[in-house]
């Protein structure tokens, strides 16, 4: 009996927080049926495969095409390109007036419906799209997600913004921090260089838009920014791809802030699909996010990283441990420092130090830190030869760099030793 009133009770105090949650990120009914179509794209096909569609009524599959994996990039467009033009001919023959004379112009006109008008299939011809699929991309998010969902949640609390934005990165970067897109998007929440400056310092040394932790920081900061200006968050989330200015003009040409009428009625050179879409792209996120067993069975989830932050010179050399400046940090197996706001990861290992690195344009940085290095080095020996404070002029250099956020590696580099101090591998980043 007393089990069941203490449950009782959490329904009812759980019950205002999901009506409170479904009242900020509403989910209209008339924008079901496109949700459901990015469900099937992150779930059901594979980036070896797509649907052809209508890309203005999404429920509107014509075909699923599947490649090889070892398909070259050409040959799936060529194949893509010729399903369309087959797709394209059904709908001109439907528009014309004329019934289905075959099986597939007959499954055609069935997706459309018995009434559509011949109008309606006009229009339809310059509308097929194809959407390759995620599900493979996705899963990995989800297996990745587990590594970054605490921090998130708690920066996003902290802003009181609401927790289901976590779900957010899936639709950006599968939760992959290493992330760069064609047209310069990077780092788990995908920021543009114009945009990440106003909140991170991007720059040829330091990019902290590949720091999750900050980028994590930008993104709230930016989100919060967005529904103080818009007003909603359909809006506020919308804007993270258009552009806040973009969609307070769609606002106020529509004197509306019903995200149904902006998708389906705004009309503007800029506002495409993926900006139209996006919205319902984090809803399906997120439906398969509270879920993800019910849609990719169990998974190993990544586990939260362990690291304590802790403050010291920028070019820190092993021996520092015995400073007593990172022993006392030794329980844990991580530190996380932002010295000239770079992330280092550092791994503890007897010496106190046993690997750093700079998350700083990653190994491009370092290659070009390695060539500066290697037609300096040179100058550096002749004044160790001619110097006896060699040592510590090698020092100076090392820690003017790495203030400039060339990080560890450079260090290394600089001595031509290792010292103790490496670069991760990629794989261990």
């Amino acid at each position: 009996m007393k089990f069941r009133l203490t449950w009782l009770l959490c329904l009812c105090l759980l019950a205002p927080l999901v009506s409170m949650a479904e009242d900020l990120l509403p989910r209209p009914p008339e924008l079901e049926p496109d949700i459901q179509f990015w469900i099937k794209v992150y779930t059901k096909v594979t980036t070896n495969e797509g649907y052809l569609h209508d890309q203005h009524r999404l429920s509107v599959i014509y075909e699923t095409l599947h490649f090889d994996a070892d398909t070259p990039v050409h040959e799936r467009k060529a194949r893509v390109e010729a399903q369309r033009t087959r797709i394209q001919e059904i709908l001109r023959h439907l528009a014309s007036g004329a019934a289905p004379q075959n099986a597939d112009e007959q499954k055609v006109r069935d997706l459309w419906g018995e009434n559509t008008a011949p109008e309606r299939f006009a229009e339809a011809v310059d509308d097929v799209r194809f959407q390759l699929g995620q599900a493979d991309r996705f899963r990995a998010g989800l297996m990745r997600a587990g590594t970054w969902e605490a921090h998130i949640g708690e920066v996003l609390a902290n802003l009181g913004l609401p927790a289901q934005i976590a779900a957010l990165p899936h639709v950006e970067s599968s939760f992959d921090p290493g992330a760069y897109s064609k047209v310069g998007a990077a780092g788990l929440w995908q920021f543009m260089r114009s945009t990440g400056r106003r909140f991170m310092r991007i720059d040829p040394a330091v990019d902290e838009r590949m720091d999750p932790f900050r980028a994590t920081e930008a993104a709230a900061q930016l989100l919060n920014y967005n529904y103080r200006l818009l007003g909603t968050w359909p809006l506020a989330i919308t804007a993270y791809n258009h552009g806040a200015e973009g969609m307070l003009r769609a606002r106020e040409q529509l004197g509306t802030t019903d995200i149904v009428r902006i998708l389906h009625e705004y009309r503007s050179p800029t506002f495409g699909f993926a900006s139209r879409n996006f919205y319902l792209c984090f809803l399906a996120a997120l439906t398969i996010a509270e879920d993800p067993d019910k849609y990719f069975g169990p998974l190993h989830r990544g586990s939260e990283p362990q690291f304590v932050e802790v403050r010291y010179p920028a070019c820190a050399q092993p021996g520092i441990a015995s400073c007593g400046l990172v022993r006392p940090a030794l329980g844990a197996r991580g530190l996380r420092r932002a010295t000239a706001r770079i992330l280092v990861k550092v791994d503890l290992g007897p010496a106190g130090i046993a690997a750093g690195r700079g998350e700083a344009r990653g190994g491009r940085l370092r290659d070009a830190a390695r060539k500066r290095t290697a037609a300096g080095r040179g100058r550096h020996q002749g004044r160790r030869r001619s110097a006896g404070h060699a040592s510590h002029r090698a020092r100076d250099t090392c820690r003017r760099r790495c203030r400039s956020g060339l990080g560890a590696g450079h260090c290394r580099a600089s001595f031509g030793r290792d010292d103790g101090v490496r670069v991760l591998p990629r794989a261990e980043r």
